[in-house]
């Protein structure tokens, strides 16, 4: 499972199967083991927010991209994130920006 295979999945698949392909590659990509539940929550919520431009094609704008990202990192301290699920979460949504 690597990200390519979510974004496959967030085109075709429901929400509560779009959660357990999240759930598959974290578990699974050595790489994103370090988020916890309340990150995946997070990815979940930012990707069920853009969902239908996802499924449209044009997938996240830019500019929402870069809102996002500045707003968790705003919040970081509240989010209880750390640098390193910031540059996963950034990983992430940026393989759903056009």
């Amino acid at each position: 499972m690597d990200i390519q295979d979510l974004l496959a999945a967030a085109k075709d698949l429901p929400s509560d199967r779009l959660e357990l392909k999240l759930n598959a590659l974290v578990r699974e990509n050595l790489r994103f083991n370090n988020l916890n539940e309340s990150n995946k929550k997070i990815i979940l919520g930012l990707i069920k927010k853009y969902l239908p431009k996802i499924r449209r094609g044009p997938g996240l704008s830019h500019l929402n991209f870069r809102d996002e990202m500045h707003e968790l990192y705003e919040n970081r301290i509240k989010l209880n994130l750390t640098e390193e699920d910031l540059k996963d979460i950034k990983e992430i949504l940026g393989s759903f920006e056009r």
